[in-house]
């Protein structure tokens, strides 16, 4: 399944219900050629919708041999709006705009609809303000919203499809019905694509790449990079090297867990550099976010780049770029406005003359997981929440040093133990202690104290990408409080983060 990208902030998510129909696809930019599109030889498209208007000066457009290429062809709000203009419809800015919760009635009930009822009620998620007025020449409409708005059209001969609708989000409840019935009965597709297929793929192909050389990996202890490393160790063995560079700013016991795992589970060649304290030196009276990211950043390609160059026989480096990472680098709207910069190893081919191997740039980070399931990766490993590259020195607001990394570590780990024992690690995305630079009055043993404020993060989110407040229940957060403030010296007071994303971001820096 190809999905051509026209800036819709859902692109990703169509994707993501598609590989959950455990069938293989990928986002391009709506501007790739047609000759590429013909070599990929996909056997369907999605044209995803977009914030433009067909009619806007430089709106994103594709050329109408995209509906010549013999293959099922679904456009979605945008999408369908582009199949109509180009097609000889007729598309106009209504005054009739549907944004949010809708409901419509299919006046049909084959196709895209198959299933349902001709004229029951539909709650969809709407998100336009331009409307087809008139459907193109050998169209017929397949629904209508309570407005008397096109919601749907098909061409059953051409086999092209739209909605004005959006069925990939969850507040349209029978959307996962309308894209199996593109892609099964429309398009004759099968849900072949799984982690076990993947990995035998995968490892083939690493084999074939790599022949005889050697490829070291950035080991972080995290997800991604762990699953990098178990897949390489799966198909080249101890021609494998993970470096891994304990920055000072990692979770208690960190180092210990990520030796444990892959000098005895794996027994792979680990090379451990304890550079904490050297890191901490660098970051000294720096409390400017984006300092701190640059400076680990390129610490840590220092390092790792000394550490590389005592290995004989490299070629390759490997690192964990997933395919959110890649879909941002390709989206016709190209990357954002810098939130934030992010530590990656990127940089280091360029620097080091190593080729790429990029193993899970295909996936995404459910994916991953399962992925590493697959290949025998511990639970306590795979199912571990995100962790930033920067570690904690981001989640310390104000300048790191051994005594904040310290009070947080014990927090942290405080906070991740209870939600475990509570039964809601697993329910929450991403869950985590802050170290703010302020401190606030306190009584202690009729004393009273002037120490810091720690606040909790938690956090529910399919992707990361936005994200809402975990409701964790009032009894569990109660008991977190009372053990940070009676275990971590320097600790008399904890809030709660009640923000989302947008407009606010997951981690505070």
């Amino acid at each position: 399944m190809l999905i051509l990208d026209f800036g819709s902030q859902y692109t990703q998510l169509i994707a993501r219900r598609v590989r959950e129909e455990k069938v293989y696809c990928e986002i391009y930019p709506f501007n790739i050629p047609v000759d590429e599109i013909r070599e990929i030889s996909p056997s369907a498209i999605i044209l995803s919708g977009g914030p433009a208007s067909v009619y806007d000066k430089g709106a994103p457009m594709i050329t109408d041999e995209v509906f010549k290429l013999g293959v099922p062809v679904l456009g979605i709000c945008y999408g369908m709006q582009i199949i109509a203009y180009l097609l000889g419809g007729k598309v106009v800015s209504s005054r009739k705009r549907e944004y949010g919760r809708a409901v419509v009635r299919p006046v049909s009930n084959n196709g895209i609809f198959s299933g349902f009822r001709e004229g029951e009620k539909v709650e969809v998620w709407m998100s336009h303000g331009d409307s087809l007025k008139a459907p193109p020449k050998g169209f017929t409409i397949t629904a209508e919203s309570e407005n008397r708005l096109m919601s749907a059209i098909e061409n059953v001969e051409s086999r092209i499809y739209g909605v004005q609708f959006h069925p990939e989000v969850v507040h349209t409840p029978r959307g996962e019905e309308i894209l199996r019935n593109f892609l099964f009965d429309i398009s004759d597709l099968h849900g072949l694509w799984n982690m076990r297929s993947f990995v035998e793929m995968e490892v083939e192909e690493i084999r074939k790449r790599v022949g005889d050389d050697r490829v070291i990996c950035a080991l972080s202890g995290g997800v991604d990079s762990s699953v990098v490393a178990a897949l390489l160790f799966r198909a080249i063995g101890d021609r494998l090297t993970c470096i891994f560079v304990n920055n000072g700013v990692l979770r208690k016991g960190e180092a210990d867990r990520v030796k444990k795992v892959f000098r005895g589970h794996f027994n792979v060649d680990l090379d451990y550099v304890d550079a904490g304290d050297f890191f901490l030196k660098r970051l000294s009276n720096v409390e400017d976010p984006e300092k701190k990211r640059k400076i680990i950043g390129n610490t840590f390609i220092e390092i790792f780049e000394a550490e590389a160059e005592k290995i004989s026989g490299v070629k390759y480096l490997a690192q964990g770029t997933l395919y959110p990472d890649v879909i941002e680098s390709v989206s016709f709207k190209g990357p954002s406005a810098t939130i934030k910069s992010h530590h990656n190893v990127g940089g280091l081919p360029e620097k080091m003359n190593l080729k790429l191997i990029e193993p899970l740039r295909e996936l995404f980070k459910d994916e991953v997981r399962l992925l590493g399931r697959e290949l025998g990766l511990p639970d306590e490993m795979i199912k571990r929440h995100p962790f930033p590259g920067p570690g904690l020195a981001v989640r310390i607001l104000g300048e790191v040093t051994k005594e904040n990394v310290a009070m947080l570590q014990e927090a942290d780990v405080i906070m991740e133990n209870e939600i475990k024992s509570s039964g809601w690690y697993d329910k929450i995305w991403q869950a985590f202690a802050v170290l703010l630079p302020v401190k606030s009055v306190g009584v202690m043993g009729d004393e009273r104290t002037y120490d810091n404020v720690v606040a909790l993060r938690a956090v529910d989110s399919l992707d990361g990408m936005t994200a809402d407040w975990s409701r964790i229940p009032h009894e569990i957060l109660a008991k977190i409080s009372n053990r940070i403030i009676n275990e971590v010296k320097g600790v008399n007071r904890v809030v709660y983060d009640i923000s989302s994303k947008p407009p606010s971001t997951i981690e505070w820096e």
